[in-house]
Formats: C-alpha cells, structure tokens, sequence
C-alpha cells in the first residue's frame, strides 16, 4: 500500500486509471517544453548548457525518463487520497531515480515537489469529480496538504539539507515550500495569466512560455538566484525580466534579441533562474490540464 514507504518502488495504485496517466503525461510533456524553450537566461536549452556545465539537454531528458512514472503515481496517489507523508515518500523515490539517471546532477527537485504536488491534486478533484479549474489546485493543496507542508520544515536550530533552505534561511527568501502554503502565487497570479494573455496577443506557444518565463523571474525571490549570486545577483535577473517586459516583451519585434541578451548576461555571471524554470513548467502543465477540460 502507499504508506508502507519501505516498499517503494509501489505498484500501480487501485485509483491508476487513464485520467491519472494523463495528468501523468501532461506534467513530463510540460517539464520537456520548458527544456525545449529558448533563449532562457542563464538556463539549459537546446541553445547551449546556459551557466551549468555539468549540464545538458541529455541529462535532462535523462531525468525526464526517470520521472515519467512518479507524475502518473503522485496524481493517483492523491485520487487515493493520501496524506503528505505518502506523497512525500514518492517524491523522494523520484529524486533518488532522478540522480541515478544524472548521475547525481540534480535537474528536477523543485519540479518534483511542485508539479508532484499540483498532479497530487489534480487527481484528487477529478476522483471528486470536479474539475481541476480556477483555483481549485491551490485550494486543495492548502486544504488537504498544507498544515503537514508546514509542519515539515526544518526546526530553528537544525542544519539545512539543501542550498534551496540554506538560501531562504540566510536572505529570508521563501523557496518552494513558501510558495506551496500561499498556493502558488507565482503560478497562478504570475506565470499563468501571462502565458495566456501573450498566447492570445500572439497566438504563439513559444512566445507566450518566455513571456511567462520572463514574467515569473521579474518578481520571484528565486533561491537558485540567491544561492549562485546573491542579493546582487538576484537584482540582475529581476531588473532584467523588467527591463524586458518594459520593452514590450514578446509582443514588440527584436525581443528574441533582448532575451538573448539578458541570457549571455546571466551566463557570464553564472546566474540560472531554476526556480522561475519550476514555474514555467508548472503553468504550462495547469494551462494544459484546464485546456483539456479537466
């Protein structure tokens, strides 16, 4: 059964049906059109490896293989019904498959927590019988999951596990457990209404993803920023996002060139907004999921 973590990796969920398999696929095929997208400042693409260079394309479609089950899983998971604990233990099997498949880069732990959350969710409402719409997806993180998300963080005085905590901790940034209590603010009062308004402007899917990529990185306390230039390097980024939508963003012609500017930038400071990267992945997965009716 599905809390008996001891026996991962679990077998198909009584609730697996094709619903869940299809949230299952629409979080990995998100998670490849962020990949896919470019030019991302300072991020990987097909471009070029962005600030990483222990990084490619390759190890993230590597990442993306080993991943493709825990999406389907979590989403069944939470039609179950599970609590946080259960949830908690997929996620961390999927990351220990994930730095198995990288080689112990990891590519995708914000997005394991986010998405895994938001298919978690989506599951649990259609096993309702509702549709995942509106604000439905926050509402029932907060509901059902949100006091042992809380109760999960790192005491006061305990050593952080990871540059993500140590990060939030030193600058007071909220990371992705802050953003989970709030429902994903920047998802769906950021990212996604971007997404949708330059879609609709321009009719085309790429331009609205770097809108919403660009629209995510202006305001998001981005810990990946935080932990790889600081203060500093998170005011580049954010100025920079701003400087780009200011300009117009994808609706005003040479923004393909400003975007490949702020990218170069980004590079040489070796700054990589993957925080603001979950996020895009995230709208594009609830954008997709609405789309399809739920």
């Amino acid at each position: 059964m599905l809390r008996q973590t001891a026996a991962l990796p679990i077998a198909l969920h009584p609730l697996d049906t094709p619903a869940t398999a299809d949230l299952g696929r629409a979080a990995v095929r998100a998670l490849y059109e962020e990949l896919a997208l470019a030019p991302k400042p300072g991020l990987v693409s097909p471009l070029d490896s962005g600030s990483h260079s222990d990084m490619t394309v390759q190890t993230f479609l590597r990442s993306l293989f080993a991943l493709r089950s825990y999406f389907r899983d979590i989403a069944a998971a939470g039609a179950e019904g599970a609590d946080f604990p259960a949830l908690n233990a997929l996620g961390r099997h999927a990351e220990t498959r994930m730095l198995a498949a990288t080689g112990g880069i990891n590519t995708h732990k914000g997005a394991v927590f986010m998405l895994g959350l938001l298919c978690a969710a989506a599951g649990r409402l259609r096993a309702e019988g509702r549709a995942p719409i509106g604000d439905r997806l926050a509402r029932t993180i907060s509901a059902h999951w949100g006091t042992a998300i809380a109760a999960a963080a790192p005491a006061a005085g305990a050593a952080p596990a990871s540059h993500g905590e140590r990060v939030a901790r030193r600058y007071g940034a909220g990371g992705a457990r802050a953003e989970a209590l709030a429902g994903f603010p920047a998802v769906f009062e950021v990212a996604l209404p971007a997404l949708r308004a330059a879609l609709a402007d321009t009719g085309c899917l790429r331009r609205a993803r770097l809108q919403a990529l660009f629209a995510s990185m202006a305001v998001l306390g981005d810990t990946n920023v935080l932990h790889r230039g600081g203060p500093a390097g998170l005011d580049y980024v954010q100025s920079g996002a701003h400087a780009f939508l200011a300009a117009g963003g994808v609706r005003r012609s040479g923004w393909e060139a400003r975007a490949l500017a702020l990218h170069r930038g980004c590079v040489e400071r070796r700054l990589s907004p993957g925080g603001s990267a979950d996020v895009l992945a995230a709208a594009c997965f609830v954008h997709a999921v609405q789309q399809a009716g739920g």
